[in-house]
């Protein structure tokens, strides 16, 4: 009966130890805490602003293309790329993706999109297109 015992005992701190070294490699399962995930954000976020800079891209252009980026992160990224880049008599490569346009330029079109009143009409009957061709429709 007492080795029955000392077996089941056995097994019992087997099993504890067993369940205790798994958990202490939480790590090396994937499980990202949240310190990680900020760090892995901060990473991401310096080495788009390097990137950025070393495609010769504005500061302002790094942050329209990469809103989710945090700015702080970004600009200190495109800042450490340019002093590397200075020291190093580096030249930036020509970025292949176009420059985003400027916010005000990107509103115009929408705005008339919106609005289905007659003053979206009036621009369009100044030229002499629209009105002759609505005239004659009606």
């Amino acid at each position: 009966m007492a080795a029955w015992r000392w077996t089941r005992a056995w097994f019992v701190v087997t099993g504890m130890l067993m369940g205790v070294m798994g958990l202490s490699g939480c790590d090396q399962l994937g499980i990202e805490t949240p310190e990680k995930a900020a760090e892995r954000q901060v990473a991401d976020a310096k080495a788009v602003g390097s990137a950025c800079r070393h495609a010769m891209r504005a500061i302002e252009d790094c942050y329209l293309l990469n809103p989710k980026a945090e700015k702080s992160a970004v600009f200190t990224g495109w800042r450490e790329m340019d002093e590397y880049m200075r020291e190093n008599k580096l030249e930036g490569i020509a970025p292949v993706v176009p420059r985003p346009a400027p916010p005000a330029a990107a509103s115009k079109p929408s705005a008339p999109a919106d609005n289905d009143d007659e003053d979206t009409e009036e621009p369009e009957a100044k030229p002499g297109k629209g009105k002759s061709a609505k005239s004659s429709g009606h």
